[in-house]
């Protein structure tokens, strides 16, 4: 077995020791009503073991980081596939970090899964070791990306904190609008997760599977003041629903009895791509809406009244405290990993310390974004609900960066979307 190989194998032995650990979190939780000891005791010790095969699972992934990284004579986090990991990695550290302080066993329920759907996600991109464009041939890649995605590890855990919070403070049998307003937001931002699962699980399937079809159309390029006419393929992993605009069919692989596009992208959706991203958006919000739809009827209540009870007999207050510090840690490494380091290493690749492209313009509404988070907790008294809500919604905006940002607008950080 080579060094890439085993640097492989090591990531995958880490996702499935979290998927591990989160169940052992989740048996310390529902496991004591069952359980023939005291609950509390129940709870600490499963809570324990959960922990040790958590941090297992983060040395695993330790490992799998410094092989690749001795095996490719880099630091690993250039790419899509890299940093995805390699933030996942950082999820995993700063949910240590947090554990060791405030010795939640539900925090794991709630972190863990977004470390590893992000290690998930990490696989849907190409995971060969590349040589580093010349943009990237700086040792302000160790600096500026390992201390921007370890700002927003906290945020993810801030993120937890704050919905666990919110799960635990809603009154999901209330009627008043207020109270409907608040659960349908908790099912907006679960459904949103689910969707996120249902396109990195689809992507997964189709990609493993071997599906491909593939369009063309004839585009002009102009070249040095003479124009050529090329021919243009754009691939898809998911069947298609809808085609590129103005692309012919080259190859299309039959799907439950789809044998041609439903419908043609709109003209104005420019842009390399855009028709697959389009496509790639319709499958997962399809499958989300049927994800969604069967967890519900297997509850047979909103899921976030379901999930509530797990987190009755927690202090709303510790929760609103873990949120608040998390992201009160995250917020300087995050100020200067993504925006000043970002800024010095820009004024070294491209002579300009800011040029509003989209990466940059969205790393700075993030920073904005838990600027004011801070402001209206520290100065105006936000705390509970509204500091919650605050922390969810800033974590989908991270989100939005990382994958929208690299995925469907283009910029100088398209690179990163290979």
């Amino acid at each position: 077995m080579n060094l890439n190989s085993l640097s492989s194998t090591f990531l995958l032995i880490a996702f499935f020791v979290y998927i591990a650990a989160f169940l052992f979190f989740v048996l310390s939780i529902i496991g004591r009503r069952w359980s023939n000891r005291n609950p509390e005791e129940h709870t600490k010790s499963w809570g324990k073991f959960a922990f040790i095969v958590s941090v297992i699972g983060f040395l695993c992934q330790l490992t799998y980081f410094f092989t690749r990284w001795y095996d490719g004579g880099r630091i690993p986090t250039a790419n899509m596939y890299e940093f995805m990991t390699f933030l996942g990695m950082m999820i995993m550290l700063a949910f240590i970090i947090v554990y060791l302080i405030y010795r939640t066993p539900a925090l794991g329920i709630f972190a863990l899964p977004v470390g590893f759907i992000i290690i998930a996600y990490a696989s849907v991109f190409p995971s060969e070791i590349q040589p580093l464009i010349p943009a990237l041939q700086s040792y302000w890649l160790k600096i500026h990306v390992t201390t921007a995605a370890a700002g927003e590890a906290f945020f993810a855990i801030g993120f937890a904190g704050g919905l666990m919070y919110l799960l635990r403070a809603i009154d999901f049998k209330g009627t008043t609008k207020q109270n409907k307003r608040e659960q349908r937001g908790i099912e907006f931002t679960i459904f949103v997760v689910l969707v996120l699962v249902c396109f990195i699980g689809s992507v997964f399937t189709f990609h493993g599977f071997g599906y491909e079809s593939t369009f063309s159309k004839e585009v002009t390029i102009v070249r040095d003041g003479v124009q050529t006419v090329e021919t243009e393929e754009e691939m898809y992993v998911l069947p298609p629903i809808v085609k590129p605009h103005g692309t012919e069919i080259v190859k299309l692989q039959p799907f439950l009895g789809m044998t041609k596009p439903l419908f043609e992208a709109p003209s104005w959706m420019k842009g390399g791509n855009a028709g697959r991203q389009l496509n790639t958006m319709i499958w997962s919000i399809l499958l989300g809406i049927i994800l969604y739809g069967l967890i519900r009827l297997i509850a047979r209540k909103p899921l976030g009244a379901a999930m509530s009870p797990l987190l009755k007999d927690m202090d709303s207050e510790d929760l609103d405290e873990i949120s608040y510090r998390a992201i009160a840690i995250g917020y300087p490494v995050f100020t200067l990993g993504a925006l000043i380091f970002a800024m010095i290493w820009a004024q070294e690749a491209w002579g300009r310390f800011w040029g509003w492209d989209p990466k940059e313009v969205w790393a700075l509404i993030t920073w904005l974004f838990y600027a004011v988070f801070l402001h209206l907790r520290l100065s105006k008294g936000w705390q509970g609900k509204k500091s919650a809500w605050l922390a969810v919604i800033g974590f989908l905006v991270v989100m939005f960066t990382l994958v929208g940002v690299n995925l469907i607008i283009s910029g100088l950080h398209s690179y990163a979307g290979v």
